[in-house]
């Protein structure tokens, strides 16, 4: 399942999100994407067997938001049976909107957490290497992470800003996972059966500002918690199973990043050192995961401004700029840089 938080594109300020599916399209269509209404769908099914609501807990309440979802005790995946049961009146379907009616917002509106990781090693060896050291030892044996701000998550199109005291705003190109269900002391093994989907995360940065914090080594901290971005939508695990190889730490997916239409960075999930089994075993060490938890995979290499700024764009991000992230299967998430509001 592809899914997404949706609402129509003209609709009054303050309308709630709606969480939506992609319709497959059928061979030969053509035209942009379709997405179900998922409480409609909802609602039908319960109408055609209202035996339903004794037999599952998906049709006892309404399907508003994924966050809602999840906090009923539901994982993600439960919402397969939706899909996969509707019956469509045809092509003027009040239940079914074109991607191009509809206004797209973060697949998780609140998640309870932000476990940022540092796991693709290109990307880490530049980051020693210009301190002038090797990669510490530590690091191919721990997964190493840090808790972002989730109060200041934004969706696809939402603005980004450079923070005050600010003037080096950059991108960060990496791969986000949803955790859906409880979890706690998880083997690296089978870790990623705690996975409800994946997306695309922008961790952005300020390195001005991250480059002062670092020098007392604590933190991150104002050098990143101003701005996340997550998006477009939330793929479920079951769309990604063909493009995984037995022991590798990743799908075999490219990502990219571009400015202005130009591409910046490029990279492979299957690049990472550490899978996201081996993070979320890490982040479960004697704690417990809820579900709508984030969990990122740190930059991919060569994923951002820092690496490449001399090489690709020659400055850092500016009021603008459009700053594109995509990676197969998961989609593109673009971003509005504009200037810091008075």
């Amino acid at each position: 399942m592809i899914l997404a938080h949706v609402r129509q594109r003209n609709a009054p300020a303050g309308t709630s999100w709606r969480l939506a599916a992609r319709l497959e399209q059928g061979a030969g269509q053509m035209g942009t994407d379709r997405w179900l209404d998922l409480e409609t769908a909802r609602r039908r099914l319960l109408a055609a067997d209202p035996q339903r609501a004794h037999n599952a807990a998906l049709f006892r309440t309404e399907l508003t938001t994924l966050d809602a979802h999840l906090a009923n005790g539901l994982r993600v995946a439960a919402l397969g049976e939706l899909v996969q049961g509707f019956d469509s009146r045809g092509d003027d379907d009040p239940g079914i909107a074109a991607a191009d009616e509809l206004e797209f917002g973060p697949p998780i509106l609140r998640p309870g957490s932000l476990r940022d990781f540092y796991a693709f090693e290109g990307h880490v060896a530049t980051m020693w290497a210009r301190r002038g050291n090797p990669v510490p030892e530590a690091w191919y044996r721990l997964p190493i992470f840090y808790f972002s701000n989730v109060s200041e998550i934004r969706g696809p199109g939402d603005a980004v800003w450079a923070p005050g005291g600010s003037t080096e705003l950059d991108y960060e190109l990496e791969v986000g996972a949803l955790v859906d269900t409880p979890a706690r002391d998880l083997a690296a093994e089978t870790a990623e059966e705690a996975i409800g989907g994946y997306l695309i995360l922008n961790d952005w940065s300020a390195r001005d500002l991250q480059r002062e914090e670092t020098t007392v080594r604590l933190g991150p901290a104002k050098g990143k918690d101003f701005a996340s971005s997550i998006g477009p939508w939330l793929v479920t695990p079951d769309e990604l199973a063909d493009v995984r190889t037995p022991g590798s730490t990743g799908p075999e997916l490219g990502l990219t990043a571009e400015v202005n239409g130009v591409e910046t960075s490029r990279g492979r999930w299957s690049d990472a050192q550490f899978s996201f089994g081996q993070m979320l075993a890490r982040a479960s060490a004697d704690v417990t995961l809820r579900p709508g938890d984030l969990v990122g995979s740190g930059t991919v290499g060569s994923g951002c401004l820092l690496e490449v700024r001399e090489s690709t764009l020659g400055r850092y991000l500016e009021p603008g700029d459009e700053v594109v992230l995509r990676i197969e299967r998961l989609g593109a998430l673009s971003t509005p840089i504009v200037a810091r509001p008075a």
